[in-house]
């Protein structure tokens, strides 16, 4: 575990992609294993079980890709964006900001997607109010990671009920509650903050800027309220989400005229603008864009099968159960989810360690999904040298000092740390109470 959390530093200082790190320490755990007596053979079938595990995930990732190429294409985003970027005021720019970007992730279910669209937008309306840097990324990733922990189409979201075999319905209900507090208080701080650094200045026209490459018209919306509507209806994601692609196929053709061939290229490798200021915005999307979140779910994913055979992790599964006993059981798995983000760098593997290691702490996999969506979906970009918080803030240029403004992803597991803490004594009052 040395060698692969050192790998992975390794990598990240040298600018490497994540997977070369993931790749070292599937050879050193395989190499672990076959040292602990096991064939290459069961191990290959160990690795391969874990994969197994998220093979519907992997799945969904492939519609993910065509879905946010599609919703780019018919000119959905475009469309929410210039209509939700119309609400901007100078005296409410912070609070804006985190709900505009609440939406959108909301709606595409990504944090890198939605900090490359409505976060750079609000970067470059920001900037021209000259409102500090660091305010707006810190506001801008807890709006991302909002709609990245809670939406229908959120990788992170369907991997967790993959994990614990779990409605994501059911969860985003139950998530929903968990966090009014957290985002009442984190609206009550953008407010306060937005008063405090003043900002003046005129907001950007996005309309003129997206109408030189769509024809912006309020139909653009239909795909994002068919996955909404059914997603309300609690239609199956997989099924959702492919009424939503055709709906845009459609549009794509009859709203902004786009060829069959060309059609077929977005799905495949995203949509590409002509306008060169349209394309550093909006241009993504597309099957190939999933490969590397796909590669690491998979690298991931086969840890967790060498794991569970060879029994590296139990040492520090017994010493975790141990600090569940002692404190609570979100208090254990809050503090998983800390390490678990420092050594794997990215959300993927860090919610596949945190559940591993945690996995029986809560009685039963609902409320095993509720604590992870509520410590390490939101835990691991806060660590500096995650991709989880590093890509957003760089897409819109914000230092690693913004993180200490994403007062979100702070308040949503101290506020769970809390409540389990007061649970935890009420429970232990009654027990005494009922046996006196």
């Amino acid at each position: 575990m040395g060698l692969f959390c050192a790998g992975l530093l390794v990598c990240i200082a040298l600018g490497g992609s994540i997977l070369y790190a993931l790749t070292f320490g599937l050879l050193l755990f395989l190499l672990y294993g076959k040292r602990k007596g096991f064939t290459w053979r069961e191990l290959g079938g160990m690795a391969f079980d874990g994969i197994k595990a998220v093979r519907n995930i992997l799945i969904t990732f492939v519609l993910i890709g065509v879905l946010t190429a599609f919703w780019r294409a018919a000119g959905t985003i475009p469309a929410i964006i210039c209509y939700a970027a119309s609400l901007i005021r100078p005296s409410v720019f912070l609070l804006m900001t985190f709900l505009l970007n609440c939406g959108v992730s909301v709606l595409t279910g990504t944090s890198f997607g939605t900090g490359a669209t409505m976060g750079v937008i609000c970067a470059a309306m920001g900037a021209a109010m000259s409102v500090d840097i660091r305010l707006i990324g810190g506001a801008m990733l807890s709006g991302v990671y909002f709609g990245d922990r809670c939406s229908p189409v959120s990788t992170s979201a369907l991997l967790v009920a993959e994990l614990t075999k779990t409605s994501i319905f059911d969860n985003i209900r139950r998530m929903a509650r968990s966090a009014l507090a957290p985002f009442l208080l984190s609206c009550a701080v953008y407010a306060a903050l937005g008063a405090y650094a003043a900002p003046s200045g005129a907001p950007l026209d996005l309309r003129a800027l997206f109408g030189r490459e769509f024809t912006l018209h309020w139909l653009a919306l239909a795909p994002a309220a068919v996955i909404l509507l059914l997603s309300v209806l609690r239609v199956n994601v997989k099924t959702a989400m492919t009424a939503s692609i055709l709906t845009a196929a459609l549009l794509c053709i009859s709203l902004q005229h786009t060829a069959l061939p060309d059609l077929l290229r977005t799905a495949l490798t995203g949509y590409r603008a002509r306008n060169a200021e349209v394309a550093a915005i909006l241009n993504g999307g597309g099957v190939t864009s999933m490969l590397k979140v796909g590669g690491i779910v998979c690298l991931s994913a086969s840890y967790s099968g060498i794991f569970r055979k060879t029994g590296l992790l139990d040492g520090a599964k017994h010493a975790i159960e141990s600090l569940a006993a002692r404190s609570t059981s979100f208090a254990a798995i809050l503090c998983t989810s800390v390490l678990a983000g420092m050594i794997a760098c990215n959300q993927s593997l860090s919610t596949m360690l945190t559940h591993q290691l945690c996995d029986g702490l809560e009685p039963n996999d609902s409320d095993l999904a509720l604590a992870l969506e509520d410590s390490v979906i939101v835990v691991a970009p806060l660590v500096p040298w995650s991709i989880a918080g590093g890509v957003p803030l760089a897409s819109v240029g914000a230092p690693t000092e913004a993180l200490l403004f994403a007062c979100y992803l702070y308040l949503l597991p101290l506020w769970r740390l809390g409540t389990s803490f007061l649970r935890t004594g009420r429970l232990h009052g009654s027990i005494k109470k009922s046996r006196s």
